[in-house]
């Protein structure tokens, strides 16, 4: 069965607490100023078993005008309203108002209950069912069932309760994005349970024994239990009218307006792209950056909206804004929002969430509207694709493509399929799942070649650039995975060469030219008759010192370039000589079996200081592998 709950709606006094509690026989004012007063002030949580058997939960929320933000607060989760209007009184201030915030959070289904009815006559009654149907045309409710009721007289309950049963059979299954989010709307302290926090689950599933994070504050704690409808269960889902206990987390760290979540599933906002629609009732024009009160799920909060292609807006227009509110704020893509003026408070409009976390735009610029005009009305796919392309290099994980997609992360991973096979999209780190743009990538693979170019242009005698000095000059902020990633593809793309941590461009060769080939020229005949006694790097320099003073660049290339072998920690030697010391110890192995220091020093004649270096390097060139004390051939064939 679908998880659907039901909210109250309605001006002050007109009997929707006495309706609730003759549906449910449970008083929702809880509160000892709530029953001094005759008022509710408090949200107040209750459920309803209807005639086939499906429970739904109800919130009961406050009619008069200073307690909105509550009311608010408890709609922001409901499927459909019971909207009370009293007969005796017919349409009302409020009654206007909370339409009005059900309308700006989505809610398309729910009754009217006409009460009071048996203080006016039949002929009042009629023209107040014709004030009401008058009043509801053109909304969401303009055919929904008008049911008289008293609850004084016990009158029309049972019609009331058949009414909601019918109009909930209606309730369309709201998308489930698959992460857990819990907007609180009350927090208190159970003795011998500690902290217990109430909300509708808005998405996602919660079980027992689960750590969760409050946030925005991102404090950590752990499922010790879970109530749904007041009973104990192990899991409580979407849709769901959900009490959690949690342990870790003190109650005065805990506020309505927090929202209860996974761990590192949710991000605060510090602004919103959203879609903004200005009430037809709004008093004035709205001015680009006025301050607002800005309510999101159980949240409120003071915030700046900016208009994003006009200075100020008329009452019944629409356009893309961005909030900016004065603290963070938890929000995903798809969510509603309900605005209201600073100062006189009134509710003046409302929206939708197209990005809860967008960068800073400029105002009336043709590229981003356009973009804003996509997120509200383009594919999943296309929706998904702007969100990619708008993060930049930095790339996005798919829990953070949901939470400013509203597409649930099996949803984005089957479009991420699609992507990758249009190269729209590449994966550059499996661990996280982490994507970037495709053609943000090409132009990243396109900078790396032409810095690659650049370097070799600016050092001719250099083989090539040092992989991080090449990311620096590309950009520091690319994360080295991307960075390495890009490097791989393009090697194998046959575009670069990647020697250890050195790249260059697989054209590039370093052409030593008169004086620098001279030099050249002078060091290999050094190290060719220097045999297998070679000099080191530092005496090669001393001798060549003062004529030619770039002979440590032509050494660098020389080795490169394979002339010259380094064995050890400054040896050079002559790759001829070299290559002929490795078949004469070839043979010498295939011969004995084995090799010893003292072996290969009858081989050679060396002493220890070059007879360790370069059996140590045949080790690491894989023609020998060290047992024990003695050497044998990796490979018995000896290549």
């Amino acid at each position: 069965m679908k998880n659907i709950l039901l909210g109250t709606a309605g001006h002050v006094d007109h009997g929707k607490t006495a309706l609730i509690k003759a549906l449910t026989g449970v008083d929702t004012d809880r509160l000892k100023e709530e029953k001094e007063r005759g008022i509710t002030i408090e949200l107040g949580f209750t459920a309803l078993t209807l005639p086939h058997g499906q429970r739904i939960g109800i919130v009961d929320v406050p009619g008069h005008e200073r307690f909105v933000k509550n009311m608010v607060a408890g709609a922001g989760g409901i499927d459909m309203v019971l909207l009370v209007i009293a007969a005796d009184e017919g349409v009302m201030p409020q009654t206007r108002e909370h339409l009005d915030i059900c309308t700006l959070l989505g809610v398309k289904e729910g009754l009217v209950a006409l009460t009071k009815v048996d203080l006016v006559d039949d002929e009042w009654l009629s023209l107040v069912r014709e004030d009401v149907r008058e009043f509801l045309r053109g909304t969401f409710l303009h055919d929904a069932p008008i049911v008289p009721v008293s609850t004084v007289a016990n009158k029309g309950i049972a019609e009331l309760v058949s009414a909601i049963e019918e109009r909930a059979f209606r309730v369309e299954e709201s998308a489930d994005t698959g992460i857990f989010r819990l907007p609180i709307d009350r927090v208190f302290t159970m003795k011998g349970f500690g902290t217990v926090v109430t909300g509708t689950v808005m998405s996602g599933k919660v079980k027992t024994g689960e750590a969760v994070e409050v946030y925005p504050g991102r404090k950590k704690a752990r499922v010790r239990g879970l109530q749904v409808h007041n009973a104990t269960v192990e899991e409580a889902a979407s849709g769901q009218r959900t009490a959690v206990n949690i342990q870790g987390i003190d109650r005065d760290a805990i506020e309505r307006g927090n929202v209860l979540g996974h761990p590192y599933t949710l991000e605060p906002s510090a602004r919103l792209d959203v879609f903004f629609e200005y009430l037809p009732s709004a008093p004035r024009h709205l001015k680009s950056r006025t301050l607002v009160r800005f309510h999101a799920g159980t949240n409120e909060t003071i915030a700046r909206i900016i208009l994003l292609d006009r200075d100020d807006i008329g009452p019944g227009d629409k356009c893309f804004a961005q909030v900016v509110p004065e603290s963070p704020v938890i929000a995903m893509a798809r969510d509603r929002f309900v605005v209201r003026s600073y100062s006189p408070v009134r509710t003046v409009g409302g929206g939708e969430v197209l990005d809860p976390l967008p960068r800073k735009h400029k105002r009336n610029q043709p590229d981003v509207l356009k973009e804003m005009g996509a997120l509200l009305d383009g594919s999943e796919y296309e929706r998904t694709a702007h969100i990619i392309r708008r993060v930049g290099l930095q790339g996005i994980t798919i829990p953070s493509l949901s939470v400013r997609t509203g597409i649930s992360p099996s949803g984005i991973e089957k479009i991420l399929q699609e992507m990758y096979s249009r190269q729209e999209a590449v994966l550059w780190d499996r661990e996280t799942q982490r994507v970037v743009s495709f053609p943000l990538y090409s132009k990243l693979q396109e900078k790396v070649i032409a810095k690659t170019g650049s370097y070799h242009e600016r050092f001719p005698l250099r083989t090539g650039v040092s992989k991080e000095e090449l990311r620096m000059t590309v950009g520091g902020f690319i994360d080295p995975k991307l960075f390495n990633k890009a490097l791989l593809d393009l090697e194998k793309a046959g575009k670069l060469t990647v020697e250890k941590e050195s790249v260059r461009l697989p054209t590039h060769r370093v052409n030593l030219q008169g004086g620098l080939a001279e030099a050249r020229n002078e060091i290999s005949e050094i190290c060719l008759q220097a045999g297998l006694a070679p000099p080191t790097g530092k005496e090669i320099l001393e001798r060549m010192a003062g004529r030619f003073p770039d002979a440590d660049k032509v050494l660098e290339v020389m080795l490169n370039d394979g002339i010259l072998v380094k064995v050890g920690d400054d040896l050079y030697f002559h790759r001829d000589t070299v290559g002929k010391l490795r078949e004469d110890y070839r043979h010498l192995l295939l011969k004995e079996g084995k090799s010893t220091p003292s072996s290969f020093k009858d081989l050679t004649g060396l002493s220890r200081k070059f007879i360790i270096p370069l059996m140590e390097y045949f080790d690491t060139t894989k023609l020998t592998i060290r047992v024990g004390g003695h050497r044998v051939l990796r490979d018995r064939q000896g290549k």
